[in-house]
Order: C-alpha cells, then sequence, then structure tokens
C-alpha cells in the first residue's frame, strides 16, 4: 500500500488484514474496502482538496443528523480519506428517510451557498454564498450549467434562451427563504438502507431550498407516500410540481454535461413543465 496510507492507518491504530479491495460506484475517486484486526473500513484516494472537503461535509452532515446515518471519519491524510463501512441491510423505510431529510433540512443559515466551492460528480459547483435563494439558483446553478452546456452544442441556442427566461422569472413565483443545509447530490445510490437506519454518503453539500434534495430523489429514484407524510406532515408545499420541475433542471443539464445527449429530453421536459405554468 502506499506509504502516506501506511502512515494514517497506523495513526488511527487500524492493522491492516489484506490488501485494499476496489468497490463499485468510484467514478471520480477509487473507492476500496479493507479489512483490518480492528474491523472493516472504506478507504477513498481522490485529490487532497476534494477529500477534505467531503470529510468536512460529512462531519457537517453527521453533526446535523440523529436520524439519518452518515459515515464516521476516521483519518485524513493527503490524498486518502478512511471512513466507517455502512452494511446495507436491504430493508427501505421511506418512512425514516423523510424524518431524517426534514431534521436535516430544519438546520438553516442565512446564506444560500457554501464556503468552498465542491462539485456534482465530476462537475465543479460553484457556491459562493449570496443572500437571496432565486438569485443563488438563477447565478450559482442554471446559467453556468446551461451555458456550459450550450459552449458544447448540446443545447441550441432555442432551448438554452428559455432555460434562461426560467431563470429569471424565480422572483415572480419562488418565494425567498431561509437557506437549508443540503446533501446536494441525493440520488438514490447515495442514499443506503442499513441495519441502524437509512444513510447518506458521497455529499455535495451546500445550504439551499430543501426541494433541491427532494426533487433528486424523484428524478432518480422512487418515493412513496410514506416519505413524504413523514417528511411534509400533511403541509406540503401547494406548487410542489413546479418546484420539482425547477429543482430537476440543475441535475438533469448536469447529467446532459456529463453524459450527452440522452439526457437532453429531460431538459426539455422540465422546462415544458415550467413553462406550462405561465400559460
Amino acid at each position: 500500500m502506499d506509504s502516506a496510507l501506511d502512515a494514517l492507518l497506523e495513526t488511527l491504530d487500524l492493522t491492516p488484514k489484506g490488501a485494499l479491495t476496489p468497490l463499485g460506484g468510484g467514478d471520480i475517486a477509487a473507492v476500496y474496502q479493507l479489512d483490518t484486526e480492528q474491523g472493516r473500513v472504506v478507504v477513498k484516494h481522490d485529490d487532497a482538496q476534494r477529500l477534505r472537503g467531503e470529510a468536512e461535509a460529512l462531519r457537517a452532515l453527521k453533526g446535523a443528523c440523529s436520524i439519518l446515518i452518515v459515515p464516521q471519519v476516521l483519518g485524513l491524510s493527503e490524498s486518502w480519506l478512511v471512513m466507517e463501512t455502512l452494511e446495507a441491510s436491504g430493508r427501505r423505510d421511506n418512512a425514516r428517510l423523510g424524518e431524517g431529510l426534514k431534521e436535516l433540512h430544519a438546520s438553516v443559515g442565512q446564506q444560500h451557498g457554501w464556503h468552498w466551492d465542491n462539485a456534482c460528480g465530476s462537475t465543479p459547483q460553484p457556491n459562493a454564498p449570496l443572500d437571496d435563494g432565486r438569485v443563488f439558483q438563477r447565478e450559482r446553478r442554471l446559467l453556468p450549467l446551461g451555458d456550459a452546456c450550450y459552449q458544447r452544442g448540446l443545447l441550441d441556442k432555442k432551448l438554452y434562451e428559455r432555460i434562461a427566461r426560467q431563470a429569471h422569472e424565480l422572483e415572480n413565483w419562488l418565494p425567498d427563504r431561509p437557506a437549508s443545509l443540503v446533501h446536494g447530490d441525493l440520488w438514490s445510490g447515495n442514499v443506503m438502507f442499513t441495519p441502524r437506519g437509512p444513510a447518506i454518503i458521497d455529499p455535495a453539500i451546500y445550504r439551499h431550498y430543501p426541494e433541491v434534495d427532494i426533487a433528486m430523489l424523484t428524478l432518480f429514484g422512487s418515493l412513496d407516500e410514506r416519505f413524504f407524510e413523514a417528511y411534509w406532515n400533511g403541509d406540503a408545499p401547494a406548487d410542489w410540481p413546479r418546484r420539482e420541475a425547477l429543482f430537476q433542471l440543475y441535475p438533469l443539464l448536469n447529467h446532459l454535461l456529463l453524459f450527452g445527449a440522452s439526457y437532453r429530453s429531460g431538459v426539455e421536459r422540465s422546462v415544458a413543465a415550467l413553462e406550462a405554468y405561465q400559460g
């Protein structure tokens, strides 16, 4: 193993029992499982700055969650991050997931964004804080990503202009609100159901509208009424379908940028759904 990892494991009093075993899902970082005399751990190898950001994000989420399980950061050194292992139970508990996200989103701040930039997948995610969530969604999410797709020929001019028009309409219908702590990349692959309860992993953390996380879950996963009953407790926003279309637009643009033209139709559907509310 790498000498820096050896030194980190020694500092943590962990004695390896074998070699690193690659785990699936490490599209950006290399992710491994490691058996030690003290138990199994997860080891990540990546750019040092990205790993520092992930470690801080996990600690921030863990500090805001008593219901959701967040992997404990055991140690960090240079380009190596060591975390506790979470075991999947196979039993979905959507009600508990809803309760946990409600608790997480109750952690609010005044500004939308975060004190450092991070990434959603491999896409840089600018987080410079702004007081108004509508401005943040426009200037830090929709316009930069829409422009990146347009410059690469993944959006034609007409569709890009439709996206920009919706971005400039936000103040006309979306109320500003204090910014919730959000996971930021909460697709179904970043939710685990463990024997201790639902867990969240691989965050792209910032503060923004809480519907960011819910819209991501409904876009790339499935939720049932037990989740929504636990999360909203009978107080769902009347304009949830409109918010869902809005907050699915950013991840769809990101997937268009990362994976190509197959996601263009999804972008167009979200834009058309937003336009329908103006008719």
